[in-house]
């Protein structure tokens, strides 16, 4: 059976990740395509056990390190439970937030030693890259604006979202900066376009990346025993 396409959604607060990708969803449902529909944290029955912990700010008085340990763990279980077994069985996998969420959030603006968080994230993903990162890209005080639009008046801010602007800032850089590093997998996508402007781009993305995909797996099919 042809392995399947895993595509990751990153970016800050309030850059429409959770919209854009329901909308990717229904466009390749509507052609026939087999979708996994996905998140972190959670996303398998045991990363959602931990994903209340960690929006929630239960874990934050025990410092980074033990977030970045729950959220390695979530993964680890979210990669073995539900995204490794769909891309075998060629499902196309869109998940909303992964690793590179952890990159930003725990190792950068939580200061922690980056040789401690590649090794978590080896552990945790174990060889389960993404074929495709799209970084959705927003002002973070635009983002933040959005996100409290869409909470309403009578919900307050999660974990990540109350803080400051100036942290939400480095984590737009630590973003930016990925897409720079690693530009074989990551899209950055304008999220301050309209969100027809936006899902536009992300098909665009979608549709090259699905076609290198078909090219990549016919090569290695010719290739001599």
């Amino acid at each position: 059976m042809a392995r399947g396409l895993f595509v990751t959604f990153e970016g800050g607060e309030g850059a429409g990740k959770s919209t854009q990708i329901a909308r990717l969803a229904a466009t390749l449902r509507s052609e026939g395509r087999k979708v996994l529909l996905t998140r972190e944290p959670g996303g398998s029955p045991g990363a959602e056990a931990v994903r209340h912990v960690l929006l929630s700010g239960a874990a934050e008085t025990f410092g980074p390190a033990m977030e970045a340990i729950l959220f390695a763990a979530a993964r680890s279980d979210h990669v073995e439970q539900v995204i490794r077994p769909a891309v075998a069985r060629g499902e196309i996998v869109l998940c909303d937030r992964f690793m590179d969420s952890s990159r930003v959030y725990q190792g950068v603006t939580g200061n922690l030693d980056a040789g401690f968080m590649s090794a978590l994230e080896g552990v945790a993903i174990n060889g389960m890259m993404p074929d495709l990162t799209l970084i959705l890209d927003i002002d973070p005080e635009e983002g933040l604006a959005r996100a409290a639009t869409r909470r309403g008046s009578g919900d307050v801010p999660d974990r990540f979202e109350k803080e400051t602007l100036a942290i939400h800032n480095r984590r737009r850089d630590a973003f930016l900066e990925i897409a720079h590093r690693e530009p074989w997998r990551c899209v950055v996508i304008d999220a301050a376009a309209s969100p027809d402007r936006v899902a536009a781009l992300i098909d665009a993305a979608v549709r090259d990346a699905l076609t290198s995909h078909v090219y990549l797996k016919a090569a290695r099919q010719d290739q001599p025993a």
